[in-house]
Parts: structure tokens; C-alpha cells; sequence
């Protein structure tokens, strides 16, 4: 029996130094984690860099800390320490689901983990946030600059007259550490003041008072009567309370749910800047803080009152002295355009490819007319708004055809009520020319606005606006502030703002449209999930505050101008041979509703593998419809952003777009296979449509033209189909010979496989026959090498015999007998050694003829063998 074979492990490297000898950061490449602790208690602030040295974002970030500590090695110990080697102390207690991973050590206060992007700027200023985490104010101006910053800022006023540490500070210092543990970004700012009439800037009187600063809401000072002082409550109270006008945006590059979950929120505008953290003044970032301030100023909000030396001018168009009951008050047409009931009507385009759109403002007015006692509405009343739109759309002809670029009203009555009348005001609108930039021009200047009832002038004094557009109607309101004061409180469509550096996320710029050969890394864009929809800034234009202004003001009124942008694939070539024509976002429009083709649209992506199956059938579809009428396209919908009106959740997806009725697309059935046939079927159902008036002569000849032009296309087609197959069918003949004459060559090779195994079979055998000889003969020759041995033993032992005898007979005989006697039995013994010499001999010789006969027979035997091998 066989065990099984053990596994074989070799054992892991011994690992080496990750920095270099000559680096300032200590290196642990052994992982020595109790060395690094021993390292950390006679250092103030100690930063641990745990690496793999395997990994490619280590490798990455080890230069980048070589940088930061080249810089603050005199001020902080660089220690780096090996977490992957097996036989270290740090694999065995640290447990790390990625790398790198960078802590922080305040004295013992720690770890603070650094999650923020790897770059040595953005390490080194979170370094040195943990070595001063708090900022001394000395003075008035500096509490202004501190103030003053887009970050939340937190104050604390401390006596240091009467101790070194007076009670509380360690506390407050304490928690300034902990709002680095708990917000990497290190979007609070923590400074102390130690002058008197500095914290009475701010109402701070007693020591040890805490202090948040906030922009746009009212700024607090920490409840020590409802919470204890302690650091952990400080730092949550301001995590808590903190005021935040615009947020920074730093994706790891892993999975990450940030975006996702930010955007969920709701609109969003993203603006990518180059941020470099440790520069001292950041001039753009202070005018987007600005421009996020203005946004977010509610307090400065407020319906805008009338001057009051401008309510009796009666000279403005809005209020002609030749309308019927001018002698109304103005003061009363005031508070009735404070509370208006008003809705946005936006009707349909009269054209399919007309850009422009009437849009009508509906108000109800219960206060015009003939009325027994004057009625006060401070709400608006559901059921009445939808009587109004009844109403409305009864006249709906009346507003639907009319262009005009001024603002025109009309009264109705209300069919519900003799003493309320309503009031549609409409204007035209168009995307590609309305814009913000021009509106304080345009839309925005006084109008002409033209009062009618059904087209005839009535009383203006009884127009009311909506409440958006109150403006146009009364120019001579004041507004204090520019137009994007508070407008986050004024408005539906509020934004949420977030900063990204551009050094580090450009790509993502890139992916929403920003330009790839741009130097100045500067982008804008708004996204609206909800919406599926986003907008961007030209990147002609400066990133500058006007221009953000004029883009938030575009996006967040009623109607926006802003044009929804479309991602396009740019890495597209366009052939002029290519058979299927590939669709971008940009060339959508011209293609499929410019075109005055029939069109077939296969909506694609890279992934889908059951979408790269059907290439082989477009490709012979498109062959074989006529070009001149008929085109075969299709869509990467991952990489091209469509309308969405046109888009789709399954994949793949083929559309059929008529000629001259384009608007009704087709959608091929899901339940039928897509193969050419039915494709074919497909398209010739839709292709041709039916029209209800009598087709004239002209249509018949275009027509009958049309078929004979299909017809003569088809047999064309099917000309060369023939020729292909009368092609293959030579191809099949070819394939056919060479099929025979490789079955003939099989049959030959199998013969003489056949006699090769039998040849084998019989040179197998004797081989077989001359081992079995082969050993016999050996066994032969052992037998007889023992016979000669035991010869050999013999012959030994008579000569020893012959020996004793002949000293015995010396011995007794030496004495007695005489000279004579002596040479006789010389003579004697002489003549019997001679005898036993001679048998010898005789025994030896008989020996070697057996044995050199023997050799002769191997010899013969062997050499035959080889000569039948």
C-alpha cells in the first residue's frame, strides 16, 4: 500500500527593507509592533504608517511620506511598519481589511486614523492639524480671519492669569483631537482666546465658555447647565450644531456609496477647483464661500415692500391712467399681490420641432369685479385652483398658437363664481436664447404687457402675477442684496453644494463633460438625480462667483433655460465604409430625426454579450437594404447619455424610426426572435404607412418607382447570394476530394501501424526467449564457479598434509637412518610432489576448457541477439 504524498509549503521570504536606509521614516519591515510602542513614548506626536509591501497603493503612498517627513521629521517620528510579514507581532494583533492604513499619536491621546486622499499635501496638513489643533486668537483681527472662514468654527475663552492650565482647557483641547478622530476632513476649526476684550467680541465673559460661530443661523455657546464638560459632549455638541454652506467631496477610489448617498439628497452642484491645502490664501475658494453664504442668507429674503415714494406714480406701464377704475387704490393692488393663488401652466410645443414653449401664469383673483364686500384669501384653496385650470383649459386655444416676446394677460370668469375672476398671463419662451445673463435686458425690464379678455384690452390693475414673477409687474420694489440672496429658502429646487479638487478627481469632471485638453482644471456642473438630469457650465466662461450666481439662478427658476447636457463617447471613429453607422450623443438628432431615411437603432453595450451575437445579423441586414432609403445604426447607451424619452432598461433593445414619422417609433417585440427574416417582416410592416386620402398619380409612380427600385436591389442581392453559394458548393467538391484522399492516407497509415505491433509483438518474444537463456546460463556458471572452489579448498588442504608429513618424517627418521637413506627418501618424497603437481595441473587445465567454453556460448548467444534486434 501507498501513502499519499504529504504537501509540500515553501516558506514565505524573509522580508526586506520597504524605505530606504537613508529615509527619515523609521522602517519595521519585521513588523516589530512593540518596538514601535517603545519608539512612541518619547515622541509627542508619532505617526504609524502600516503597510504590505506587496500592495500597489503602499508602493504608491511610500514616496508621498517620504516627502511629508523629509519636511517634519525634526517635529514628528515617521515609524513604518510591516503588517503582512506572518511572523511579525503586527499581523498577529492588527487585523486590517486594506492598505495602507496611517495613525496618528498625540502624546497618548490616539489613534486618530488619516482617511483622507494619499497625497503628501493633504497628509502633512492633517499632521499639523494634530500637532496644533487648536489656534491661538490673540486679536481682534485674527478673531475676524478666524470667524470669517467657510469652516465651522469653534471659540473657547481661557484665564491663563491664575494657573498654567486653568480648569477646562485639557478638556477643550481634548476635544479638538476628538473632532480629528471622528472628521478626517477636519471641517471644524477649534482656536482659543486668553484676552478679555477679545472674547467679549463674541459675548464670551466667564472662563471655559465654548463658543460655535455660524453664518446664516444663529451661533451658540456650549450648555454647560444641561451638559457635562466633558471633551467627548463638546466635540459631539459641535459635530451636531455645525453649519455646513458648501462640503468637500474626497473619494477613496475603492467602492464607496459617498457620491450615491450624497446626491440622493438632492440637487447637487459640484465644482471641481485645484486645491492645494497648505497655501495660506485660496482666492476662489473664498469667492464660491461667498457665493454659498449669499445663497443661504434666508434673513435677507423677504418679499421686497413698495417704496413708498414711488407708490403714487401712476406713469408706469404697468398701471395705465386711461384704464376704466384707475381711481383704485395702488395700496390695495399691493396686498393683493402679497398673498396671490397662483399655478404655472407650461403648454405643449405646436410644432415637433419647434424649441419653443408658451408658458402661462394662472391666478385666481376674488377681489376684481363687482363684489359686495371686499374678501381677504390668505391661502390658496386646492379645489379653486383646480376650477381655475378647468376654466383655463376650456380657453386653452386662446393661448396655445400665440408667439410673442411680451408678457400677455387675460381675464376669464370663473363659471363657478359671479364675483371671481381669473387671470392667465403668457409669455414664449425659447431655450437656446432665454438665459439670466440676458434676462436683466430682457425679460426682466419692464414689459409690455398687453391686457385682454379674449383678446380684448380690460383693466390692468387687475393682473396679478406669480409670485416669481412680480418683478416684471412691479418694477419699482427695492431688493436689497443681489438676486441669489436666500434664494435656498426661496425655491423648490435647492441646492446642495460640494466641492472636489480637481488634482485628485478630474476624471470625475471628465465623466460628467468636462474637456480632457483643458489646462485649467475648473469645472461646474449641476446634478439632479431625481431628474436624471445634469447641467453644465461653460467652459468658456471663468469659474468666477457672476458667473456661478447666473448658472444657480438659471437652474432654480420655474422654467430654466439651461440645456440638460448629454455625455458623449468621443472615443467613437466614424467611417465612411463602415456597413452599421455607430450613434453618438451628438450625432443622435442628425441620424436618426435629421435624417430622411427609415432607420433601425440597436441599443448596445459593451458588456452585454447577447448584444455582440447579433452583429452578424445587422451586418447582412444592412447589406441587404437599400442605403438610399434605409439605415442600420446602433448605440452604446453606456457611454452616450440619450434623451429620456428614449431610453431603456433591457438590452438589447431595436427601434424602427419611419421616414416622416419619426415622433412614432417602433419597438421590435420582445417575444420574436431576431433573426433576418423577421427583422425583414419587421420592417417592411412598418416601413410603408397607410394614408386616409386617395393616393394621386404622382404618389402611385413614386411609389410603383420605390418597389421596382426595392425589387431590382433584391435581385441583386440575390444574384450575389447565388454566386456565393455556386462558390461554396466548388469549396464543398475541393473539400470533399481532399476528404477522400485523406481517408485513403489513414487507411495506408493503419496497415502499416498494424505490421509495426506485429514485428513488435515478435521481437518482444525473443527477447524474452534470450533472458530466460541468458539466466540459465548464468545460473550454470555459478554452479561451476562453486565446484571450482571447493577444488581449490582440496588442493589446499593436501598441500598442508603433505607438509606435516613431510616434517614428521624428517623428525623421526632424521637421526636413525643415513645419508643414503636420506636422499632416497628425498628421492621419494621428490618424485610424490611431482605426482600431486601433475594431477594439479591436470585439474586446472580441465577447469579453464570448461570455463572458456562456456564464455564462448554468452558470446555466440548475445551476438546473435543483437543481430535480430
Amino acid at each position: 500500500s501507498c501513502s499519499r504524498a504529504k504537501d509540500v509549503t515553501m516558506p514565505a521570504k524573509l522580508p526586506v527593507n520597504f524605505f530606504s536606509t537613508r529615509s527619515p521614516v523609521i522602517d519595521l519591515f519585521r513588523g516589530q509592533l512593540d518596538y514601535a510602542d517603545h519608539l512612541r513614548q518619547d515622541s509627542e506626536i508619532v505617526l504609524y504608517f502600516f503597510y504590505a509591501p506587496w500592495c500597489g497603493q503602499s508602493i504608491a503612498a511610500r514616496e508621498e511620506i517620504e516627502h511629508v517627513a523629509s519636511r517634519l521629521s525634526d517635529q514628528v517620528l515617521f515609524v513604518a511598519v510591516n503588517c503582512w510579514w506572518n511572523q511579525g507581532k503586527c499581523r498577529k494583533q492588527k487585523h486590517f481589511f486594506y492598505f495602507p492604513v496611517i495613525h496618528l499619536y498625540h502624546r497618548s491621546f490616539g489613534p486618530i486614523e488619516y482617511k483622507g486622499p494619499m497625497s503628501a499635501v493633504y497628509i502633512e496638513k492633517f499632521v499639523r492639524r494634530v500637532m496644533t489643533p487648536l489656534l491661538y486668537i490673540s486679536s481682534r483681527s485674527k478673531l475676524l480671519d478666524f470667524l470669517s472662514n467657510y469652516e465651522p468654527g469653534v471659540v473657547g475663552y481661557f484665564e491663563f492669569n491664575a494657573s498654567p492650565q486653568p480648569p477646562g482647557y485639557l478638556t477643550f483641547f481634548t476635544s479638538a483631537l476628538h473632532s480629528l478622530k471622528k472628521d478626517y476632513l477636519g471641517t471644524i476649526r477649534f482656536g482659543v482666546i486668553t484676552d478679555k476684550h477679545v472674547a467679549e467680541e463674541i459675548s464670551l465673559v466667564h472662563s471655559g465658555s465654548v463658543y460655535l460661530h455660524r453664518h446664516v443661523n444663529a451661533s451658540l455657546i456650549y450648555p454647560n447647565d444641561i451638559m457635562n464638560y466633558t471633551a467627548e459632549n463638546i466635540c459631539k455638541w459641535a459635530l451636531e450644531n455645525r453649519e455646513m454652506l458648501i462640503r468637500w467631496l474626497r473619494p477613496h477610489g475603492g467602492k464607496s456609496l459617498l457620491l450615491n448617498n450624497e446626491l440622493k439628497k438632492g440637487p447637487a452642484l459640484l465644482i471641481f477647483i485645484p486645491y492645494n491645502p497648505l497655501a495660506e490664501i485660496h482666492p476662489l475658494l473664498d469667492e464660491i464661500t461667498k457665493v454659498a453664504l449669499e445663497y443661504h442668507n434666508c434673513n435677507k429674503s423677504q418679499a421686497a415692500e413698495p417704496d413708498p415714494q414711488h407708490l403714487g406714480d401712476t406713469d408706469s406701464p404697468a398701471f395705465d391712467s386711461s384704464v376704466p377704475d384707475a381711481h383704485m387704490k395702488l395700496s390695495e393692488t399691493f396686498s393683493i399681490t402679497k398673498y396671490p393663488c397662483c399655478n404655472t401652466v407650461v403648454l405643449p410645443q405646436w410644432h415637433s420641432i419647434s424649441r419653443t414653449h408658451n408658458v402661462c401664469e394662472l391666478c385666481i383673483n376674488q377681489t376684481l369685479g363687482v363684489k359686495p364686500n371686499k374678501v381677504h384669501v390668505p391661502h390658496c384653496n386646492f379645489l379653486e385652483i383646480e376650477a381655475a385650470l378647468d376654466s383655463f383649459y376650456l380657453q386653452e386655444h386662446t393661448f396655445f398658437q400665440v408667439i410673442s416676446n411680451t408678457i400677455e394677460c387675460s381675464n376669464f370668469l370663473s363659471f363657478y363664481s359671479p364675483f371671481s375672476y381669473y387671470t392667465a398671463c403668457c409669455r414664449t419662451v425659447n431655450r437656446h436664447f432665454l438665459s439670466f445673463i440676458s434676462s436683466e435686458k430682457t425679460i426682466f425690464q419692464t414689459p409690455k404687457v398687453a391686457f385682454s379678455s379674449h383678446g380684448k384690452k380690460g383693466n390692468t390693475q387687475h393682473s396679478i402675477p406669480h409670485i416669481e414673477d412680480r418683478n416684471c409687474f412691479i418694477p419699482d420694489l427695492r431688493i436689497s442684496g443681489t438676486n441669489i440672496t436666500g434664494l435656498s429658502c426661496r425655491t423648490n429646487k435647492t441646492l446642495n453644494l460640494y466641492l472636489l479638487d480637481s488634482n485628485l478627481f478630474w476624471i470625475y469632471a471628465e465623466r460628467l463633460g468636462a474637456s480632457r485638453s483643458t489646462h485649467l482644471k475648473e469645472f461646474a456642473a449641476i446634478v439632479d438625480l431625481k431628474e436624471e438630469v445634469h447641467y453644465v457650465l461653460d467652459q468658456n466662461q471663468s469659474l468666477v462667483g457672476s458667473s456661478l450666481e447666473n448658472f444657480i439662478k438659471n437652474f432654480s427658476i420655474l422654467y430654466s433655460p439651461l440645456k440638460r447636457h448629454l455625455v458623449d463617447d468621443s472615443s467613437v471613429h466614424f467611417h465612411e465604409q463602415r456597413v452599421i453607422t455607430e450613434v453618438t450623443t451628438n450625432t443622435f438628432h442628425d441620424t436618426v430625426f435629421s435624417s430622411e431615411k427609415n432607420v433601425l437603432l440597436l441599443y448596445y453595450a459593451q458588456w452585454c454579450g447577447f448584444c455582440a451575437s447579433l452583429n452578424h445579423i445587422f451586418i447582412q441586414l444592412a447589406r441587404l437594404l437599400p442605403p438610399d432609403n434605409f439605415t442600420v445604426a446602433r448605440i452604446d447607451i453606456t457611454r452616450n447619455d440619450l434623451p429620456w424619452e428614449f431610453m431603456t432598461d433591457r438590452l438589447p433593445t431595436i427601434l424602427f424610426f419611419p421616414h416622416q414619422r419619426k415622433e412614432q417609433s417602433v419597438k421590435f417585440p420582445e417575444d420574436f426572435s431576431v433573426n433576418v427574416p423577421n427583422l425583414l417582416k419587421f420592417i417592411l410592416h412598418h416601413s410603408s404607412f397607410s394614408s386616409s386620402e386617395p393616393c394621386t398619380k404622382e404618389c402611385l409612380h413614386k411609389e410603383t418607382v420605390l418597389q421596382q427600385g426595392h425589387i431590382s436591389h433584391l435581385e441583386r442581392e440575390i444574384q450575389k447570394l447565388r454566386s456565393e453559394i455556386s462558390a461554396l458548393h466548388k469549396a464543398h467538391d475541393q473539400l470533399e476530394a481532399q476528404l477522400s484522399e485523406a481517408r485513403r492516407e489513414e487507411h495506408k497509415l493503419q496497415q502499416q501501424k498494424h505490421t509495426l505491433e506485429k514485428q513488435h509483438k515478435t521481437l518482444q518474444l525473443h527477447s524474452e526467449q534470450l533472458q530466460a537463456t541468458y539466466d540459465q546460463k548464468n545460473q550454470e556458471l555459478l554452479e561451476m564457479a562453486e565446484k571450482l572452489q571447493e577444488l581449490a579448498d582440496a588442493s589446499e588442504n593436501l598441500l598442508k598434509e603433505n607438509t606435516l608429513l613431510r616434517i614428521l618424517v624428517a623428525a623421526r627418521e632424521g637421526k636413525l637412518q643415513s645419508k643414503d637413506e636420506i636422499k632416497e627418501s628425498l628421492q621419494s618424497e621428490k618424485t610424490l610432489s611431482e605426482d600431486n603437481d601433475i594431477q594439479i595441473s591436470k585439474a586446472t587445465a580441465t577447469l579453464e576448457e570448461k570455463r572458456t567454453d562456456n564464455t564462448d556460448t554468452i558470446e555466440t548467444q548475445h551476438s546473435s541477439g543483437n543481430r535480430t534486434e
